[in-house]
């Protein structure tokens, strides 16, 4: 809102200072200020009346220590990253970017299934929260109106670039020539980034197309999928990273940061010529929100970081990893989130190696047996004997390494 406000303050007043609103980085700077204002200010406001709503997390015993002493520890926290977030984007993004709304009602929306659950477990007394399979189909219908949209949508194009001997030529005529005259003209696409391959780039439509050329034109069907998968595997690891003290929101804050650099550059017409990635017109635009989100992740941090004075909850949990989801989709960085997210890869591959290997083995042996000490993989730390703050700062630090490998596969091919 106040984007327009200053163009139009600009456009007839020549209002000084106005047209820094037209500044992507001055736009972005403002929205993480702001974000990490409203967070960490009105962030001790929503625990107190939290607090007051009785709103207490119920801890299982697990025989963790200082499990005992988060007992009643305000939940449903994500509503301060949520706020944090929402507010700053509203001001000062455009609203009619395809890219914003898409992560606007990715927010609304998986803010909406995760604030249910958390209802569900405080105030109807049932632990289980929200049924698995609703949860599910939440994830999937998110995943249809993303994929759908980032597919069908005319906003929604990609610039190739032209053939190496095509941009010799050009650039032995005129060595000045303009970056955008390397590219080809927008166009509809369904070509991704896989990292650590030659050129980098894979189009979904293959996958059919060797069948017969004529099934490209089902090539959406494949995007919708991933988008689905995508977007409920990440929302799940980010909802079991949640387990102990600041591991979540910081681990998130560290992914999101990656993104937005990817987001900047692939939007950017000038850096997606010198790095020969794939240049996505108006997806530069997504740099506000994701700045408005890492400082909310920050601010939350202030209060979330051990001792915790609030839990995020599903509220929280469920929203990141499908706000960190479509901004890859959005980015065509989906496929490099093995690398990226490898915390929240490793989190959902301990619970799955736990639960099929005790299964396995009590069928076999009619006794379970464990891999880990505990799943998810944070509290086989923890039953180790590691503080859980010990644990969080080495799982940030692997997450620092992990968000470089995934910047340098920027050259990497």
């Amino acid at each position: 809102m106040l984007y327009y406000l200053f163009e139009y303050l600009e456009k007839q007043f020549q209002l000084p200072g106005a047209t820094l609103f037209g500044f992507l980085t001055f736009r972005a700077a403002l929205a993480m200020i702001l974000s990490l204002l409203i967070s960490t200010i009105y962030g001790k406001r929503i625990i107190r009346f939290l607090l007051k709503q009785q709103v207490g997390e119920t801890i299982r015993d697990l025989g963790l220590d200082g499990q005992k002493e988060k007992a009643g520890t305000p939940t449903m926290g994500g509503i301060i990253i949520i706020l944090a977030t929402l507010i700053p984007v509203l001001l000062l993004a455009k609203l009619e970017n395809i890219y914003i709304i898409l992560l606007l009602v990715t927010t609304v929306w998986m803010g909406t299934i995760g604030f249910i659950d958390d209802y569900i477990k405080k105030f109807k007394n049932d632990k289980e929260g929200l049924k698995g399979r609703f949860k599910v189909l939440g994830q999937i219908g998110l995943g249809i109106i993303v994929g759908a949209t980032l597919f069908f949508h005319q906003d929604v194009t990609m610039k190739e670039k032209l053939p190496i001997e095509q941009q010799r030529v050009l650039l032995a005529e005129n060595p000045d020539i303009e970056a955008s005259k390397l590219f080809k003209d927008e166009v509809k696409s369904t070509k991704t980034t896989i990292p650590f391959i030659k050129g980098n780039e894979f189009d979904y439509a293959k996958v059919i197309t060797w069948i017969s050329p004529d099934l490209e034109k089902y090539a959406w069907v494949i995007f919708i999928l991933v988008a689905i998968f995508i977007i409920t595997a990440v929302s799940n690891g980010a909802n079991l990273t949640d387990g102990i003290d600041g591991l979540a929101a910081g681990t998130s804050a560290i992914i999101v940061l990656t993104l937005g650099i990817f987001a900047w550059v692939s939007g950017n017409i000038i850096f997606s010529e010198y790095l020969n990635i794939m240049y996505i017109p108006m997806v530069e635009e997504i740099t506000i929100y994701i700045a408005a989100f890492v400082g909310a992740l920050i601010g939350f941090l202030w209060y979330n970081t051990f001792p915790a004075q609030v839990f995020m909850g599903d509220t929280g949990s469920l929203t990141i990893g499908g706000i960190i989801a479509v901004i890859a989709i959005a980015v065509r960085k989906e496929w490099l989130i093995p690398v990226l997210c490898g915390i929240f890869l490793a989190e959902n591959l301990s619970v799955v190696m736990q639960v099929g290997w005790f299964k396995y083995t009590k069928k076999k042996y009619g006794e379970g047996r464990r891999i880990f000490k505990m799943s998810p993989l944070h509290h086989h730390y923890q039953k180790l004997g590691y503080h859980e703050s010990k644990i969080v700062t080495r799982f940030w630090i692997v997450g620092i390494l992990l968000a470089i490998l995934s910047i340098v596969t920027l050259k990497i091919r």
